[in-house]
């Protein structure tokens, strides 16, 4: 079973610890995504804006310490900024990364650092994270749930849309959900969200934004946190299946994927690494999926809105 993760803090970890892609202590690394028999890894560039002096300067050193780590390891990884990179790629036998931004912030409001994220082969932005910034607002605080995007968001939408490059939802507003549901013109993602009517934390989705998010052909990514699950502390496989069982009544199965958020989550994990992912698979054989369904799980929904995004 092929495998295509939407969402890791990997990155970041490397960037503080000096660490190595190839191998290391964390839960992904090149040994366990081979493992993991992954076809692609979407790796975050994340900036917590409150502690942060400069967040574009700090993602750029971060995008390259981690072009430095794929040039170290071409021969197992290489960058996509596309569809048909990851076909190439696969071709040759190696694991795809695709860099993403998590806090749209580093952009400082300019469209301009939009445009030089992506030509360093940024390929999706988390328009925001637990902080208000020049696009939105953060789903985590109250006050700022209902509001939209910005006039500088919607136009940012447009553009990432003709850029080729996904739009991600996770940590934004509902207003702000509901403003790309409407301005975006490609499939859009919550990379890394999970069912609030299962778990009613507002990082999770609503079932009224699955549908949505479904009728446009945009995918949800698993959340393995265990606050977001359901499960507190405990990150349990069994929580999994109750939201993935959960988004496929209200969604269906082409809208659901994985987005782990390893690596940038502190609970105890029954799944301790994308090397053992092959536990999910098993519950989900145990629940009754087809193996239809895993591989669109797995996979096969994300390969289709890269296909359909470019």
């Amino acid at each position: 079973m092929k495998l295509i993760d939407f969402h890791c803090d990997t990155a970041l970890k490397l960037y503080e610890d000096a660490s190595n892609l190839k191998q290391n202590d964390y839960s992904i690394d090149i040994q366990k995504l081979k493992k993991a028999n992954s076809l692609a890894q979407f790796f975050a560039m994340f900036i917590e804006l409150n502690i942060t002096k400069d967040p574009l300067q700090k993602c750029l050193s971060m995008i390259d310490k981690f072009h430095c780590e794929l040039n170290k390891n071409k021969d197992s990884i290489l960058l996509a900024t596309s569809y048909e990179d990851l076909v190439y790629n696969k071709s040759k036998e190696k694991i795809s990364a695709f860099l993403t931004v998590e806090e749209g912030a580093v952009l400082k409001g300019q469209m301009s650092n939009l445009r030089i994220l992506n030509k360093l082969g940024v390929k999706l932005i988390t328009l925001t994270w637990n902080f208000p910034n020049e696009i939105g607002y953060p789903n985590c605080i109250p006050e700022y749930m209902n509001k939209g995007l910005t006039p500088f968001g919607i136009e940012l939408v447009e553009e990432m849309n003709r850029l080729n490059m996904i739009v991600d939802v996770s940590h934004l507003s509902d207003g702000g959900f509901y403003d790309v549901a409407k301005y975006s013109k490609t499939p859009f993602v919550a990379s890394h969200s999970n069912a609030r009517s299962i778990t009613n934390n507002p990082r999770n989705l609503t079932d009224e934004m699955i549908k949505l998010l479904s009728e446009k052909g945009g995918i949800i990514g698993i959340n393995f946190y265990g606050e977001f699950l359901g499960g507190g502390q405990n990150s349990r496989i069994d929580d999994m299946i109750f939201h993935i069982k959960h988004i496929k009544n209200i969604g269906g199965i082409d809208v659901i994927a994985v987005g782990s958020d390893f690596d940038g989550i502190d609970s105890t994990l029954e799944i301790e690494n994308i090397g053992e992912i092959h536990k999910l698979i098993t519950a989900l054989k145990k629940h009754k999926f087809t193996e239809s369904d895993i591989e669109k799980i797995f996979y096969k929904n994300a390969l289709r809105l890269l296909k359909e995004i470019g």
